[in-house]
């Protein structure tokens, strides 16, 4: 499966009518599942999920992970998009929230959240939803949107349930 997601092209930035996003993300979850089926090592799961949700999703201006390094620490981890912030502590912006609580952070105006971190300007709205591998709290995925409202509470559910059967298969530390 090397040539990735066998979706129609849509140009990196365009925000999609919801219907047409969710549409485009069912399309894509055979196909991503199969892409990992057996993968038992984290960060090629992470690696595979930032590449095919990158090309899944053309909203995201920023598609990956941060990585639990220390107790409340995050370091960025496989993602594509522009360069991001190389480390996150628990305390700060959306992916330290998501981290802090183990909630995913649904964040329409991002410029309204307090502690917000700028990794990238142009960016307005973020979806962050926790890893957990055997009950723990491993990584966030991040995504970030250029526009107002990029990403659903159906699309956050979504893909909350493709990492629960992605990460499932993780081999113990």
């Amino acid at each position: 499966m090397s040539e990735g997601i066998l979706l129609a092209k849509v140009a990196r930035g365009t925000l999609l009518p919801e219907g047409d996003r969710l549409a485009r993300l069912q399309a894509a979850l055979p196909q991503i599942e199969a892409a990992l089926e057996g993968e038992t090592n984290e960060v090629a799961i992470q690696a595979t999920l930032a590449c095919l949700l990158w090309e899944t999703l053309p909203q995201t201006n920023w598609c990956g992970f941060y990585r639990r390094v220390a107790d409340r620490m995050l370091a960025v981890g496989p993602y594509q998009g522009g360069m991001g912030c190389l480390r996150i502590p628990f305390a700060r912006g959306v992916c330290g929230a998501c981290a802090r609580t183990g909630e995913t952070q649904l964040v329409a105006d991002v410029h309204a959240f307090p502690g917000h971190i700028a990794c990238d300007g142009a960016t307005r709205s973020e979806l962050v939803i926790p890893v957990l591998i055997h009950g723990r709290m491993v990584a966030v995925l991040d995504l970030d949107c250029p526009h107002l409202d990029g990403f659903s509470r159906t699309e956050a559910h979504i893909l909350e349930d493709l990492l629960a059967r992605c990460f499932q298969q993780v081999s113990d530390r």
